[in-house]
């Protein structure tokens, strides 16, 4: 059962379209906690307004999710917005919305891929290593993001995507499956792909869940092995599946490092005779040793930039785990391979 509390806004801390991050004095708490708001499902809320948070995940103590979420506005009460059409996510849930999609609004005349490179990510933090990285090797290159519903549901929580969208890294967003928000929805993978290539013009696609990967512990528990299904789903459809690695120099639990389980995992349930290429950086970073990707993969080493040098040049500030290019620069360095790869194959 979810964890609810009242309580009461105190400040807005900042306020974008599809979010508000806000202040609130919670019952039976000392100082004011952490909430975030989205008006595509709750509306506004101002300061003064009595709310209901949704108190789960810092409960649990989650890291990425660690946020109260405002469920309701008890001052002012819902807000009637209407929406893109007759496709539903979050479906027979309190919350569904009626999201429309591309699908239903936009004759979508592209059946193939036509060997566009696509990027499929195991982790939210590797996109924007891999977008800076496109931009840096191929300027001006059309880049856009498909995220799954994987992790987050609501692009709009992601600082990162705002941030790569307001640099001109990104073209464009889908958000597939129940995540919603982007600048195209779509019902699934195989669709989003095809509605970025269509409606954003990308010559290049990374597709990947938003922040907050979820796994257990164990070999198969965790939300990480969709990147075998986007490697098939990007092969079916004609396009150039590039499988970025998850590696870490830092982390100190011992599945996830050097080359993550996460990655070996995913790859292991590719379907044999469905191509897919490794980058990796050349020559390989430190002492990472790399394993058997499986009789499909091809494992190609790049050339990459200096990934702090780029993201200080961008702009960006992006951390894996909390951590920032210097600690764990083996991480940034074969998300960067990634990227150099999805650049030089743009035919």
């Amino acid at each position: 059962m979810p964890s609810f509390r009242f309580g009461r806004v105190t400040d807005v801390l900042l306020e974008r379209p599809g979010l508000q991050r806000v202040l609130v004095d919670l019952e039976d708490t000392d100082d004011p906690q952490r909430a975030y708001n989205l008006t595509g499902l709750t509306g506004r809320v101002r300061v003064g307004d009595g709310v209901v948070c949704n108190t789960t995940a810092v409960e649990l103590g989650l890291g990425t999710g660690g946020w109260h979420v405002v469920h309701w506005n008890l001052t002012t009460g819902p807000e009637n917005v209407t929406g893109g059409g007759h496709i539903m996510k979050l479906r027979y849930t309190s919350l569904q919305l009626d999201t429309g999609a591309a699908e239903e609004h936009h004759q979508l005349l592209r059946q193939s891929l036509d060997g566009i490179p696509v990027v499929a990510c195991s982790l939210h933090s590797q996109v924007g290593v891999i977008a800076a990285t496109i931009a840096d090797v191929r300027p001006g290159t059309r880049t856009a993001y498909v995220m799954t519903d994987g992790a987050a549901l609501p692009i709009v929580i992601s600082d990162l995507v705002v941030d790569l969208t307001d640099r001109g890294l990104l073209a464009g967003t889908v958000t597939t499956g129940h995540s919603f928000g982007g600048t195209h929805e779509a019902v699934n993978v195989l669709s989003g792909l095809l509605t970025a290539a269509e409606l954003l013009g990308a010559e290049v696609i990374i597709v990947g869940m938003g922040p907050g990967v979820v796994g257990t512990g164990t070999r198969f528990a965790t939300t990480a092995l969709e990147v075998a299904d986007l490697v098939h789903a990007i092969v079916s459809l004609g396009g150039r599946a590039v499988a970025a690695v998850r590696v870490s120099s830092a982390d100190q639990r011992p599945r996830h490092r050097g080359v993550s389980h996460h990655t070996t995992t995913a790859l292991g349930l590719v379907r044999p005779g469905t191509p897919f290429v490794v980058p990796v950086p050349d020559p390989t970073y430190g002492d990472v040793e790399l394993p058997d990707f499986g009789p499909s993969a091809s494992v190609m080493p790049v050339a990459v930039p200096d990934v702090d040098e780029l993201l200080r040049t961008t702009g960006l500030r992006i951390t894996t785990m909390g951590r920032e290019p210097a600690e764990d620069p083996a991480f940034f360095q074969f998300a960067a391979a990634a990227g150099v790869a999805a650049a030089t194959m743009v035919q």
